[in-house]
């Protein structure tokens, strides 16, 4: 009987290391959007403090006042078992329980004015810290986005802000609280007898060295965990986008091999840090209970040698209990405050990738619309070049056509003259200025990417097309001109409402033809000088994409065109061709001209039509 052989795993999934050795290694992906390092953590921090710093201080300040009033019931107790041993009268005894009463309500009274500035507090920063985060995520450079993938910034924006959350409405005012109440009991044994300090010597020693111990491997294996599930993310994500592709080669038990892979590695990673607190938290649960046997043994013989009371042998002992809750508590936060550093850390690490204002410091020396593109070599990864010194000259108005095999680095040069991404070496020029010397904004003033992959925003057509205006609140007639330069203003109007018709998800569909239509009318209401159309009729019908280069005619007037096509009848009608191959432009020149040298495109030509 022959047994089938069970599927394995994708080669590119190493297999998870095992544990406790050490963490799981987080896939290293060079692509992936960087992790911010500690000192900057702790800057942001500091100025956190430096900016809230007086509220902070009012809780600190209520939660030891708090504290303070909570220390009358231990000693006031105290003083009873003395005062009933001294054969005190009852009235004395029934003042002191009264005092206990009013100490409590004036504690409780104190707690809930605590919560509520620590509430203050902790969502007054939290709100600071996210729309930092948002405000970075939207000035992301598209280059880094699609390096990077989907998952690792869902992941961050997801499950690393609920850890930050965590961390700023729970363990920042737990650390405040459970470190002013340690304080004042601390100081309250002191004030009874200095020698009851020596009582938490051997717990402060256990508690020091177990939790220097964790404290070392935990935000390495916290790194790991968060990483492992940004991959997982990513995954997740292919897996429902590429469904319809996946079950039509076949391809389902594969997927789920790759899926099983990454939900294998996340289980390892937080089984580690899981097995890091399995350590951690016994010897913690010692401590405490050892500090109590410890403070009797001191208090007892201070007793003997008559430096305290009965009653203050009572007291100490409440305080010792009293002291195991929050400290506790303050320990325990800390496990918190390691998820919530490590997402920190990578949530700035995506401030650190925010596109860079330009220096602006080079005059405008071309004509607009002219491009320039010199010496220009480029690579995704370090080590491997998608295009390797390319030269182009566009004068202004000009349209050119960009032909070449799949994979020889058209689009990826359509980018770097958007200005998406940044050539490694070299420069591309509009207008005479080097795109790397501007801004953003400028940047995208200039030039700018239309892609067969436009989106339709869920809200009205009017929002959707003033998303090209720096005035959200642009006057209709303009939109309107920006529709009929396209072709697009008939099929509007006929809309029920026009184009106060709500699309996007969830509304009305729109036909792929009318969202490239769309698309067209933003370029047109934000005039750049120059337009990069990658592939922009390839996913519509033949029909429809014929219909749509006639929408062109009104966007590309007076424009400096840029047009990556593999119906080449686009070729045919630009003014000159470049035939893109192996990251170069191997011909250049007018349809007729390349006809005739019987090269690459000749070539690329006579087969479009089948001719041999």
């Amino acid at each position: 009987m022959t047994r089938t052989a069970e599927p394995r795993p994708p080669a590119d999934r190493p297999a998870a290391p095992s544990l406790p050795g050490g963490p799981p290694t987080a896939p290293v992906d060079p692509t992936a959007l960087p992790v911010a390092p500690t000192p900057l953590v702790w800057r942001r921090l500091r100025r956190a403090g430096r900016d809230h710093g007086p509220l902070l201080l009012l809780v600190v300040v209520l939660y030891a006042l708090a504290t303070g009033a909570a220390l009358v019931a231990p000693w006031v107790l105290g003083m009873i078992i003395d005062a009933v041993r001294d054969g005190a009268a009852p009235a004395r005894v029934d003042v002191m329980a009264l005092a206990i009463v009013a100490a409590l309500l004036v504690n409780a009274a104190l707690l809930l004015a605590a919560v509520a500035q620590s509430i203050r507090f902790g969502e007054g920063l939290l709100a600071e810290l996210r729309e930092e985060f948002v405000r970075s995520v939207l000035r992301l450079p598209l280059g880094a986005v699609e390096r990077a993938g989907t998952g690792d910034l869902v992941s961050r924006t997801g499950r690393d802000v609920n850890s930050l959350s965590v961390m700023v409405r729970e363990s920042l005012p737990v650390f405040a609280t459970g470190g002013a109440t340690v304080l004042v009991i601390l100081v309250a044994q002191v004030f009874l007898h200095p020698a009851l300090a020596l009582a938490w010597l051997p717990s402060a020693l256990i508690i020091w060295v177990s939790t220097r111990w964790y404290a070392r491997r935990a935000p390495e294996g916290y790194l790991a965990e968060m990483g492992t599930y940004s991959r997982l993310t990513q995954g997740v994500s292919d897996t429902v986008e590429g469904a319809h592709t996946l079950e039509a080669l076949g391809r389902q038990e594969w997927q789920d091999l790759r899926t099983d892979a990454d939900v294998r590695r996340a289980y390892l990673a937080e089984r580690y840090t899981l097995w890091l607190r399995t350590v951690w938290y016994p010897p913690l649960e010692f401590s405490y209970m050892f500090t109590s046997a410890t403070t009797f043994l001191v208090a007892g013989f201070l007793y003997v040698q008559g430096e305290l009371s009965l009653g203050q042998i009572a007291t100490a002992v409440f305080l010792t209990v009293q002291m195991s809750r929050p400290l506790e508590h303050l320990i325990d936060q800390i496990d918190n405050v390691m998820v919530g550093f490590t997402g920190m850390r990578r949530l700035l690490g995506v401030q650190g990738t925010e596109e860079t204002p330009g220096t602006g410091a080079e005059p405008e020396t071309g004509e607009p619309g002219a491009v320039a593109v010199e010496g220009v070599r480029f690579g995704y990864a370090p080590g491997t070049e998608v295009l390797r010194g390319v030269d182009l000259d566009l004068r202004p108005g000009e349209r050119l056509a960009m032909v070449g095999p799949s994979g020889a680095g058209k689009s990826t040069l359509g980018k770097l003259l958007a200005g998406v991404y940044l050539p490694g070496a070299g420069t591309v020029r509009v207008g005479g200025v080097d795109l790397a010397a501007l801004s953003p904004e400028e940047r995208r003033e200039r030039v700018i990417l239309l892609s067969q992959e436009s989106h339709v925003f869920r809200g009205t057509l009017a929002e959707n097309l003033a998303l090209a205006l720096e005035d959200d609140g642009a006057d209709r007639e303009r939109l309107w001109r920006a529709l009929e330069a396209v072709d697009a203003a008939t099929w509007v109007r006929s809309l029920p409402e026009g184009l106060d018709t709500r699309v996007g998800s969830g509304q009305d569909a729109l036909d792929p033809a009318h969202v490239q239509q769309l698309a067209l009318a933003r370029v047109v209401l934000a005039d750049p000088q120059v337009l990069v159309l990658d592939e922009a009729t390839s996913m519509i019908d033949p029909r429809s994409a014929r219909r749509l280069e006639g929408s062109l005619a009104g966007v590309l007037a007076g424009r400096t065109v840029v047009a990556i096509a593999h119906r080449l009848y686009t070729a045919h009608d630009a003014d000159r061709v470049a035939v893109v191959d192996g990251g170069e432009i191997v011909e250049l020149g007018t349809h007729d001209e390349l006809l005739a040298r019987g090269g690459s495109y000749a070539e690329l030509w006579n087969a479009w039509h089948g001719e041999g």
